[in-house]
């Protein structure tokens, strides 16, 4: 684990992650908070595991991975927040209570910084084998200086020539040249 390897919005959801994950078992609060702990343990997991396996491929990009991670952590937060809404103002002194707090600040850190690595990669969810697996190790790596220079494109190929136009069709009989014999009858 190399913090300096990491970027800003990892960093951040680091820190929300740990605080999820110590301030929640902490507080013993149970219910969905324990998805929200699982959440915290996904976070750091695709932030750190392309430091640890380098060849492993992340299921999907990174920020889209943190911002779903966050949501679901901030969501299952968010709705023990409502559960319990009246026994959190009763109890807010107590230890549980403001560890159960500082747990759901937690989550929305992690949701923050994930949406933030997800507006940072152009803004689209990418989930699955077929999306590009990133770590801060490579992209840090990589600059814009260090990348090849583009070839030259290649001169367009000449198009084809015009086909020739159809030669200019002779004038039609005016309409007085027809018979009446020749004219569709009413029934």
């Amino acid at each position: 684990m190399d913090f300096s390897k990491l970027d800003q919005n990892e960093k951040l959801a680091v820190y929300g992650a740990i605080a999820v994950f110590l301030a929640g078992l902490i507080s013993n609060w149970g219910g969905l908070l324990w998805l929200a702990l699982l959440a915290a343990i996904g976070v750091a997991v695709v932030v750190f595991l392309p430091q640890f396996s380098k060849g492993t491929a992340l299921p999907g990009s990174k920020g889209s991975l943190m911002a779903g991670l966050g949501l679901v952590a901030l969501g299952a937060a968010l709705i023990e927040v409502l559960r319990y809404l009246g026994y959190i103002g009763s109890t807010f002194g107590s230890l549980s209570t403001i560890m159960f707090i500082v747990a759901v600040i937690g989550a929305a850190v992690m949701a923050y910084a994930g949406w933030q690595e997800l507006q940072k990669e152009g803004g689209k969810w990418q989930f699955g084998a077929g999306g590009p697996a990133s770590s801060s190790a490579t992209a840090g790596a990589a600059s814009p200086a260090a990348e090849p220079p583009a070839a030259p494109a290649a001169p367009a190929a000449e198009p084809p020539p015009a086909p020739a136009a159809p030669p200019p069709m002779e004038p039609s009989a005016p309409a007085s040249d027809f018979d009446d014999e020749d004219r569709p009858r009413d029934a």
